[in-house]
């Protein structure tokens, strides 16, 4: 899994939703720290699939305002996306992924469409009903948001898999082995109060405001999206292990 968390806390309960429903050992799933670490020399050959995290950065954020780090993380990623997409090799891009990959095929990415965070009601399109990674996810089912910027248009290369009604594409394929979403698939109830913690007043909500964002997505239902997860992995295997 590739990374770019600059909170610790966020960082640890992330790696550890992604053990817990992925079904991956501990050993099977390599974490890359590319906000601390250099971009890894990745041969595609030597795993079964990358997962691409999301990320405190922008995608949309005017060029100027990118920090060196952000700068050589997006250069990095969007050689390795186009020599994945070459290759059809599977990756599942959350959040970031699916700005970075968007971005890089020409769509528009842009920060006029927002989400706080909420769990909405998500939409399986009829493409994504007969895809295998929705395997057991009913045709409407809610999962975690939250984010500064959204795919406004999408690629032509991007089929849309799940829709929603504030950010229109939720999930994508590109091919037949590259996915893409919006919403998180790895957060649970766990997952998001960490990240309610850690966010407050770091541009996500107003701080007056966390006990409403708290009861906005308490109580609520998203296992559904975490056999996106599960199915990724029973799909493509973990004969090598995921990045």
């Amino acid at each position: 899994m590739l990374t770019t968390r600059i909170y610790e806390k966020v960082a640890i309960s992330e790696r550890q939703a992604m053990l817990k429903f992925t079904g991956l050992r501990d050993d099977e799933l390599v974490n890359v720290r590319l906000e601390r670490d250099p971009f890894p020399d990745i041969n595609l050959q030597h795993w079964d699939g990358i997962i691409m995290c999301g990320s405190h950065f922008d995608v949309s954020a005017p060029e100027d305002s990118k920090s060196l780090r952000q700068l050589d993380v997006e250069r990095n990623l969007t050689r390795l996306s186009e020599k994945a997409i070459a290759e059809d090799f599977p990756i599942l891009g959350i959040c970031y992924g699916l700005g970075i990959m968007a971005r890089m095929l020409g769509g528009s990415v842009s920060p006029a469409i927002s989400e706080d965070i909420t769990a909405p009601q998500l939409t399986v399109t009829p493409q994504g009903r007969v895809d295998p990674i929705l395997n057991g996810v009913p045709d409407t089912f809610r999962a975690y948001v939250g984010h500064h910027e959204s795919v406004v248009e999408h690629p032509p290369q991007m089929v849309p898999l799940v829709t929603g009604t504030v950010a229109p594409l939720q999930m994508a394929r590109i091919r037949r082995n590259i996915y893409l979403t919006q919403f998180h698939p790895e957060l649970d109830f766990e997952g998001i109060s960490v990240r309610i913690d850690v966010f407050e007043d770091h541009g996500y909500y107003p701080k007056e405001e966390r006990p409403r964002v708290e009861e906005r997505v308490r109580g609520v239902d998203v296992s559904p999206a975490h056999l996106i997860l599960s199915n990724f992995v029973e799909r493509f295997g973990a004969n090598e292990g995921v990045a």
